[in-house]
């Protein structure tokens, strides 16, 4: 007997995440460290809100848990990073940005995915909340109101290198995904973006926040290692 089957299509299998750590213990920054730059670090720990008297500021109103950015301008204070570096695996955060601003997730200190307030525009582009800054717009404008906790899912493989450092397999976002929506699925990147830690590619890295271009705030942010 011969069973014919039509029409069968096989899903992608959901990846399999090893242990999830903190990278922000919510209390200080000893885990951090800021890149060099022109201005000052702001970044402080506490508890972000939008400011009532000027809504394209943070304002600290005290207690622990986020990890805030106080600058008042671009140019204003400086990029952050993590002391701890990981390859493949799962990046889960939220994050407020005020009226106007302006910030970047960058996985593995490299890949910018961008953080800026879209809300309510129809036309995106690869600066957009959610766009791999310059290369890819998002797919859809998830982006909530300015002031409002917003949060990513960032699935991700790091480049590979062989014995001479000589690349062999690319960077790849597997998906992102805000408040919800998919952004953007099995992207590969050719390159790293501007404005990264080190300007180069690496099998690990960290993350790092953009905090030169304005205030925002992150909290809960999770790494889950990719198992082999």
């Amino acid at each position: 007997m011969v069973v014919q089957f039509k029409d069968i299509r096989i899903k992608n299998l959901e990846p399999k995440y090893g242990d999830a750590f903190l990278l922000f213990n919510g209390k200080d920054l000893n885990d951090w460290s800021v890149k060099s730059g022109k201005g000052q670090n702001k970044w402080v720990v506490g508890t972000a809100k939008m400011s009532a008297e000027n809504p394209k500021m943070l304002v600290n109103a005290g207690g622990a848990g986020e990890m805030i950015n106080l600058a008042a301008k671009h140019g204003d204070s400086l990029d952050i990073f993590s002391n701890r570096k990981f390859g493949d695996g799962r990046i889960e955060l939220q994050v407020m940005v005020p009226q106007g601003s302006n910030s970047g997730i960058y996985v593995m200190g490299e890949y910018e995915i961008q953080v800026l307030d879209s809300w309510g525009r129809t036309k995106l582009t690869g600066g957009d909340m959610g766009a791999v800054y310059g290369a890819s717009p998002p797919a859809v404008n998830a982006s909530r109101r300015p002031g409002e906790w917003q949060r990513y899912i960032i699935d991700f493989t790091a480049p590979k290198f062989d014995s001479a450092g000589n690349k062999t397999q690319k960077a790849q976002l597997l998906r992102v995904e805000l408040n919800g929506k998919v952004l953007h699925e099995d992207l590969t990147m050719d390159k790293q973006t501007p404005g990264g830690v080190a300007g180069r590619e690496a099998p690990t890295g960290p993350l790092m926040f953009q905090g030169n271009h304005g205030p925002v705030a992150y909290r809960n942010i999770v790494v889950k290692p990719l198992n082999k």
